[in-house]
């Protein structure tokens, strides 16, 4: 584990590589799993204002679950999550004509209709983020739905913080993602010191 400001990162954020591999995992993340993406309180809100920007962007059974489910729900836990059509895919996620999973969000954002991404735990993922009163962790999770990004990320030599700055940027703040960047620097110095 290791500490910049408030936050506590785990250590596999470094050390373990990934790259998404679309190609042989065809967005299994938006479909597998048996709750929906992760929601800050916040993004219900933006959710809620933009939905009928994004509405035009999903599949029927998409808008029909959100509008039995509403926009956002609190899962098992408690927690604020996407809806899920029939206990399978998110409500937001489209198929493509290759069978391919995508986010209708991001689809609506990539065609300049709406200025929000998409779910900050979507767009961090495998990153998981929780929030605690004094602290927040930054925690890698592993998927076995993700093993084609390890693997592609191990031979290309990506680590996971390198694959997902833009999304850390979003969440943290460059001056934060710069203050990873030299604590990298400082623990590669100490292993050649060694």
């Amino acid at each position: 584990m290791f500490q910049i400001d408030n936050t506590l990162i785990s250590s596999e954020i470094i050390s373990e590589k990934f790259v998404c591999d679309i190609s042989k995992c065809k967005g299994n993340c938006c479909v597998s799993g048996s709750a929906g993406a992760p929601l800050e309180k916040e993004e219900t809100k933006i959710l809620k204002k933009l939905y009928s920007k994004i509405s035009p962007f999903l599949s029927k059974r998409g808008r029909k679950a959100i509008k039995e489910q509403g926009n956002y729900i609190r899962g098992f836990d408690g927690d604020l999550e996407t809806p899920l059509i029939e206990n399978k895919e998110c409500a937001y996620t489209i198929f493509n004509e290759r069978g391919v999973a995508q986010c209708g969000i991001e689809k609506a954002y990539n065609h300049g209709v709406i200025n929000w991404n998409k779910p900050i735990s979507c767009h961090l993922y495998p990153i998981r983020v929780s929030s605690y009163p004094t602290f927040t962790a930054v925690n890698y999770h592993e998927w076995s739905v993700c093993d084609s990004a390890c693997k592609l990320g191990a031979e290309l030599k990506v680590p996971v913080y390198k694959f997902l700055k833009n999304a850390l940027i979003r969440k943290f703040g460059n001056k934060w993602f710069k203050k990873l960047i030299l604590l990298v620097k400082e623990l590669k110095n100490k292993k050649i010191e060694q």
